[in-house]
């Protein structure tokens, strides 16, 4: 072999180990990704209608995907397996990284769980689960079987064990019986080893509060999953728990800006608060458990509950002054946010438009990019991307002194 050969055989070498090292950092697992404030975490529904009947089609879930992802969005959760949506996300996902090997986007995938009669006109049996529970936990499994490389985790069941879910929750037993399934699975090789199971609940039902919900099932639970996701909402509890939200005395006098800041710095005390209570109860089980946020958000527009005649929460300025300290928060702390969510959805409350279920998103419906992600906008983030045809542009066309018209504040003590 002649000195060029040599040469030439040394650089070929060199960049099949380079390629071959990229490869290999790019196969990441949940346990690298989650905590990674790199890796910006997102809850997705991406559909774009007042009804799930018309399934958002693979382009549309591309050009989602194509916005996220220079948001640096690269970890999805999706909520219900059964429904194309799913398998369309996966596909839709798999085709970028095709088109572009520098695509990253990796799918906490949620598998529905309810009780007997949940949705229906019967009673519901909350100690007895559904039927359809085995059907959505095998989609799970085929589905993180075929997409090995997108699908990181397994979420059995979207606060399914919270009492006040009252139209299907079940009891923690449940949930224990299909996370030992799925760990099982991992343990006969049938799913990969590094695919981390949990279950993402409200904060209640991983014992941060209620001391009932202290049970030796949900103790289980805890050593069976291999994180903890759990839900933390301020803004709804600005209704049902206004303690922390209302204007104490000795602020009654500020000026009504002021009002509203400190009312969101007590707001995120306030999830801090019911993070370190599941964190503390968690840890007195198993002190290697991590805990994660699988769900907060604030929604900007209610007519009822968060409205003008209720907590006064709801409106743009306040979802994105929480979602940027939010943000800010669990970025330090290396905590995964899925925040709550990414586009506004018209079909959870279709029969009230200005129902607040219908508005948590980053981005509404027009295409507008919603107070909290204005600055993406300004630094030409989404230059040459669109949704329904429509380029991202800002919400109240990037005025803040409109904007800031319709803040409310919160109600005095």
């Amino acid at each position: 072999m002649n000195f060029k050969i040599k040469i030439l055989f040394g650089l070929l070498l060199i960049l099949i180990m380079s390629c071959s090292e990229q490869s290999e950092k790019k196969d990441l697992n949940a346990a690298d990704i989650l905590g990674n404030p790199e890796y910006l975490a997102i809850s997705y529904g991406g559909y774009r209608e007042n009804t799930r009947d018309i399934q958002p089609t693979i382009e549309e879930l591309k050009e989602d995907m194509k916005l996220l992802n220079v948001m640096g969005v690269k970890i999805l959760r999706t909520y219900n397996v059964h429904l194309a949506q799913a398998s369309n996300l996966l596909k839709a996902i798999s085709e970028l990284k095709k088109e572009d090997p520098n695509f990253e986007m990796y799918v906490m995938l949620g598998a529905w769980i309810d009780c007997k009669n949940a949705f229906t006109d019967l009673e519901p049996d909350h100690y007895q689960e559904s039927d359809r529970n085995a059907v959505e936990i095998a989609t799970a499994v085929a589905l993180a079987k075929q997409y090995p490389k997108i699908v990181k985790i397994i979420a059995v069941g979207n606060e399914a064990m919270v009492r006040w879910a009252t139209s299907y929750f079940v009891q923690p037993n449940v949930i224990l019986k299909w996370v030992n399934h799925l760990q099982e699975l991992k343990q006969q090789g049938e799913l990969p080893k590094d695919l981390w199971i949990t279950s993402s609940d409200d904060f209640l039902s991983w014992g941060g509060g209620d001391p009932s919900y202290h049970t030796p099932d949900l103790e289980a639970l805890v050593k069976a999953v291999d994180y903890v996701s759990m839900h933390t909402y301020p803004m709804h509890n600005s209704f049902y728990n206004p303690q922390f939200w209302n204007v104490p005395v000795e602020e009654q006098n500020l000026y009504e800006e002021e009002k509203v800041e400190k009312a969101m710095m007590r707001a995120i005390d306030f999830a801090k608060k019911q993070f370190r209570d599941v964190s503390n109860y968690i840890k007195s089980i198993d002190s290697t458990k991590t805990i994660h946020i699988g769900e907060s958000g604030w929604t900007t527009l209610a007519n009822e509950n968060y409205g003008e005649t209720g907590s006064r929460a709801a409106d743009e300025y306040k979802a994105g002054t929480y979602y940027k300290l939010m943000r800010e928060w669990t970025k330090k702390e290396n905590i995964s946010l899925f925040y709550f969510e990414a586009f506004d959805e018209q079909w959870k409350d279709a029969k009230n438009p200005l129902g607040s279920e219908n508005h948590f998103g980053l981005i509404n419906l027009k295409g507008e990019a919603k107070y909290a992600i204005w600055d993406l906008v300004d630094n030409n983030t989404f230059k040459g991307l669109t949704r329904n045809g429509q380029n991202i542009s800002k919400t109240y066309n990037g005025d803040l002194k409109a904007l800031k018209s319709e803040v409310l504040t919160p109600p005095q003590k």
